[in-house]
């Protein structure tokens, strides 16, 4: 308790350093600038002793390569003018992505064309001139060639030798990511290690029901339409293909069986590339099998294991083989309650849990070089901080590398034996260093000012309440400048509290973005707490809602406004709530399941009812309609609309296509058949997220309701 007070009156006296500038609303949104400087694009050469970043010096870019070596490190900086000179025909008008293929070379691509440049000579060298155009090409790390998505499908190129594989029939959709990007699942494509091999999805959709998109900011208004599977309905079926990009035959099919509704998730090859491995995951989600499939003939050849949990499995992390026994692979599950790894050999039996304790692996970043340490970053310290740890490979013994308390993302070369420490905390804007694998500091390469220091900023906290479930919930708090204990103030409490997010960390600003202290600076506390079903705390922690979304979270933002009715800074009469997707569905809950306890609130692109919203997530949480009638009907927040008290606006975008627009236009029209008055505002041209400048008009409303209704 006293280092967490010490860490209090830290906190406060380094973000509060009073100077004279005032944020816009622009600046706070769009202000990038105002962000700490740190590394952009980092990463490891091959060979692990040079590392490259995208350098920007008063608005120029190059590409600064830099050489680790004692006492003779260079650096060696690549402009555009550089890439252009090296270039006979072609000519590009902004610095490309470097994809490096050695110490030396690195792959971009121009229009129709891939070509390698030599940092050295200052050359370039065609690699081939056929990429498809309608390709955003995903370029082989050897050089060899690259695949891509097409709009109905993908193409490739292996060693000169490139063939588009598309399909017209309506509902079928090849190489895309599927089961709408749940259970880690990014893309659709898998390249083998010798890139000679592609396994990769074909989904037919055709069953799913379709719901249009309307683009009425056209004339005449136009429309899209998405297939879009909501629980308790036909989900889309999915086949994995592989194809030998060095021959001309057809791709076979892995001989997945079982309900054609199942997920096959987190595709990954064995190092030999005999095999395919799939963790299978049925609809209901509470089991799943990793199956090993033959990789030339589709065959099933044997389960290696199973997992089964009454709430749910949720895989999301392919297997990892070892680099010096590729008999041998690294599994990820939260089995025990708390995400951990295992290591497994390719018959399915396990050799030994390799990390343990109540605290969770965020990243794993590969082994030593002779396979006696394996690096992860976790939470073993504090579920606020990210550290890298050292995990012995035998005994499990494990130790903390980065040691200062803060956020610590971890870039690893590729033997582990250096890392890119990128490290911030609430009085730390940004510090880059470069550590080795027993964590020694090799050098200090950013050391970023504070970007605020000359704007008024309002106090930070970040501390922990005891939930009415007995956890600790950790919240972050912002008071207004020139803070007086002896006035009152209006707060506005801000939230997610929903899965695969947590809000309140050990990085700058807590976590926060600069719309908190824009809010501060209007004379407002703005507030958070990660309540039950927030991420990195463990499956107990997170599953918790299980069935009855909406209920258990409730519980706990209450106790964070029962501890803000206790300070007599807080005029409890003056609470408002905001919060965007599973936080606008919180946020419309908390008005109306706990009705008079805000005076205002704001919910953006809101889950309404959950019967409308993706089967994978939902039913994940919810069970099915069928199943779970009665939790569907409580979190149903149409049912609860005429207990609304206080001012409420709702915004949508109106190509919403991950909570569709209808959610919020239920709830209008049940607000209007119900004789209940709300404000509701459209962003007619953006998706589930406001973006761009339009995200400043979308701050300047949310802004402006609660100065006028707090």
């Amino acid at each position: 308790m006293r280092k967490m007070l010490f860490g209090l009156l830290l906190v406060t006296s380094l973000i509060s350093f009073s100077q004279d500038k005032l944020l816009t609303i622009k600046d706070a949104i769009t202000g990038y600038h105002l962000y700490p400087k740190g590394l952009y694009d980092a990463q490891w050469l091959p060979g692990g002793q040079w590392f490259s970043q995208l350098q920007i010096t008063d608005g120029k870019r190059t590409i600064e390569v830099q050489e680790i070596a004692i006492h003779s490190g260079r650096t060696i900086s690549i402009s555009l003018e550089d890439i252009n000179a090296a270039l006979s025909e072609d000519t590009l008008s902004r610095l490309p992505h470097a994809s490096w293929i050695s110490q030396r070379e690195f792959q971009f691509v121009v229009g129709s064309k891939i070509f390698a440049y030599h940092i050295e000579d200052k050359k370039s060298r065609l690699i081939t001139s056929k990429v498809n155009e309608r390709v955003t090409p995903q370029l082989f790390s050897d050089g060899t060639g690259y695949v891509g998505e097409t709009p109905n499908g993908l193409a490739y190129e292996y060693n000169g030798t490139g063939k588009e594989i598309s399909s017209d029939e309506p509902g079928i959709v090849i190489g895309k990511t599927v089961h709408r990007s749940e259970f880690g699942i990014t893309h659709g494509l898998y390249p083998s290690p010798s890139n000679s091999k592609l396994a990769y999805y074909e989904m037919d959709e055709s069953m799913v029901t379709e719901y249009p998109l309307y683009k009425l900011a056209d004339t005449p208004a136009t429309m899209n339409m998405l297939r879009y599977p909501t629980a308790g309905g036909k989900s889309h079926h999915v086949v994995v293909k592989v194809k030998n990009l060095k021959g001309s035959e057809e791709a076979i099919t892995i001989k997945t069986t079982g309900d054609k509704e199942q997920y096959l998730t987190n595709v990954s090859w064995t190092p030999d590339e005999k095999y395919i491995l799939i963790a299978i995951v049925n609809r209901g989600q509470n089991h799943m099998w990793l199956n090993k499939y033959d990789a030339k003939t589709g065959e099933f050849v044997k389960t290696l294991f199973e997992e089964t949990n009454d709430r749910y499995v949720e895989p999301e992390h392919h297997a990892i083989f070892l680099k010096n026994d590729s008999s041998r692979f690294i599994w990820w599950s939260e089995r025990d309650g708390y995400n951990h790894l295992y290591l497994y050999d390719t018959e399915g039996t396990l050799i030994r849990q390799l990390t343990k304790g109540k605290w969770i692996v965020t990243q794993y970043h590969g082994m030593s070089k002779d396979g006696s340490k394996l690096y992860v970053t976790g939470t073993k310290d504090s579920p606020l901080d990210r550290h890298l740890y050292c995990v012995d490979f035998e005994n499990g013994k494990t130790k903390n590398l980065t040691r200062t308390p803060g956020y610590h993302n971890l870039k690893a070369n590729e033997d582990c034996s250096l890392f890119l420490d990128d490290y911030s905390s609430p009085t730390v804007p940004k510090e880059v260093r470069m550590i080795d694998g027993d964590g020694n500091l090799k050098e200090i390469l950013i050391t970023a000012s504070n970007p605020l220091k000359d704007y008024k900023l309002g106090e930070m906290e970040i501390g922990k309440l005891k939930g009415k479930g007995g956890d600790d919930l950790y919240y972050r708090v912002f008071k207004p400048i020139d803070f007086d204990p002896n006035k009152k103030y209006p707060v506005v409490v801000y939230l997610y509290n929903g899965p695969h997010l947590q809000l309140v960390t050990n990085r700058w600003l807590g976590g926060a973005n600069l719309w908190y202290q824009y809010m501060a600076q209007k004379g407002f506390v703005v507030f958070s707490i990660d309540g039950r079903g927030s991420a990195d705390r463990g499956f107990e922690f997170e599953s918790t809602i299980h069935r009855n979304c909406g209920t258990k979270e409730m519980e706990d933002q209450l106790t964070g406004v029962e501890w803000l009715k206790k300070q007599k800074w807080v005029d409890a009469n003056r609470l408002g709530i905001h919060g965007w997707s599973y936080g606008g569905f919180m946020t419309t809950s908390m008005m109306t399941r706990n009705p008079g306890v805000f005076k205002a609130g704001v919910a953006g692109g809101p889950v309404i009812d959950w019967t409308l919203y993706e089967i994978m997530y939902t039913e994940r949480y919810m069970d099915t309609p069928q199943e779970n009638p009665e939790g569907y009907a409580t979190a149903n927040l149409k049912n609860h609309v005429e207990n609304l008290e206080g001012k409420l606006l709702m915004i949508h975008g109106g190509l919403d296509n991950v909570v569709l627009w209808q959610h919020s236009l239920q709830y209008l029209e049940t607000a209007v058949s119900k004789g209940v008055q709300l404000d509701y505002f459209v962003y007619p041209k953006h998706e589930h997220n406001v973006r761009g400048k339009d995200r400043v008009h979308l701050y300047e409303k949310v802004s402006n309701y609660f100065f006028d209704n707090l």
